[in-house]
């Protein structure tokens, strides 16, 4: 079904050497060479241009790589797709952000399985920035995040909603004081998720409504591993901002203080975003069913 000049452009995109990626596709060079040429004839544009002997992308071959992997995506969706109707499975491929891994959600996703055993799923947890790539690109069949996903493709369904807190150690100065205003967490030691979270952006966007920026505070430590970040916090070597949903059981235990910050209000949701094709929608009732039996 897909035309093997497809294949030819993502691994010259690759690996950057038309001898590699002959080698790769058990091809000559000569063909990768007339079939690149045979793409630049159909589209009308220049897909390659060679910079101090090294292969490059030019913009519009950057597109037609972007489109050629979603294709390459669509292929192996529509391969899988025959297989599991034949042996009457279904595998799924869900994206879910690093605030929303660390939730209830692997639970969620575990208990369907088991009470669905046909069904089998596939977790990549990763950034927000990430996932919108990779869900453009159909490599996730469902996505389910702490905000939303652009585009008209991203049909959203509502799962729950959270908000934003400053967790500190039980015995933080600013936990014995109950409360804070903006101004004293700027000397504070703040550990962060990467700019590129969704959670760290909601923080950051806040900011910017109150005449601040991220760069007025005292940023120690970016990472992205929700567990060290609150195991960091609860050793008292600094404070963060994350989602109440990621700390809820930490706090309960006392091993964590939320701390009100004045005029501090941050609602997020969380979302299921599926494609506007996505063939399974009836999953989506049976996860918030799920999700709300045990939250």
């Amino acid at each position: 079904m897909m035309d093997a000049k497809v294949r030819t452009l993502i691994t010259l995109a690759e690996l950057g050497s038309y001898t590699k990626t002959a080698a790769a596709l058990s091809l000559t060079q000569p063909a990768v060479s007339h079939q690149v040429r045979q793409l630049e004839r159909e589209f009308g544009v220049k897909i390659f241009k060679s910079e101090h002997k090294k292969l490059h992308l030019t913009p519009e071959g950057e597109v037609l790589v972007k489109y050629a992997r979603r294709l390459e995506n669509v292929y192996h969706g529509a391969v899988q797709a025959v297989e599991d109707m034949q042996k009457n499975i279904r595998h799924l491929t869900v994206g879910l952000t690093p605030t929303v891994g660390e939730n209830t959600l692997p639970q969620v996703l575990a208990l369907y399985c088991n009470e669905h055993p046909d069904t089998h799923i596939n977790i990549q947890i990763d950034t927000i920035h990430h996932i919108y790539k990779r869900f453009q690109g159909y490599e996730l069949d469902l996505a389910i995040i702490d905000g939303n996903l652009p585009g008209e493709n991203a049909i959203s369904s509502l799962l729950d909603t959270d908000y934003l807190c400053l967790i500190t150690a039980p015995g933080h100065r600013f936990a014995l004081q109950g409360g804070i205003g903006l101004s004293e967490l700027k000397s504070e030691r703040l550990i962060l998720r990467s700019s590129k979270a969704g959670t760290r952006m909601l923080f950051e966007n806040y900011l910017l409504a109150h005449d601040e920026v991220i760069r007025n505070f005292n940023v120690i430590l970016e990472i992205d591993n929700i567990t060290t970040i609150k195991e960091l916090v609860g050793m008292d070597l600094g404070v963060s901002v994350i989602a109440y949903s990621a700390c809820r059981e930490e706090v309960q235990r006392g091993k964590l203080a939320v701390v009100p910050i004045e005029n501090f209000s941050m609602a997020r949701e969380i979302n299921m975003v599926h494609h506007r094709d996505f063939a399974h929608r009836e999953i989506l009732e049976e996860l918030r069913n799920i999700y709300s039996r045990i939250r």
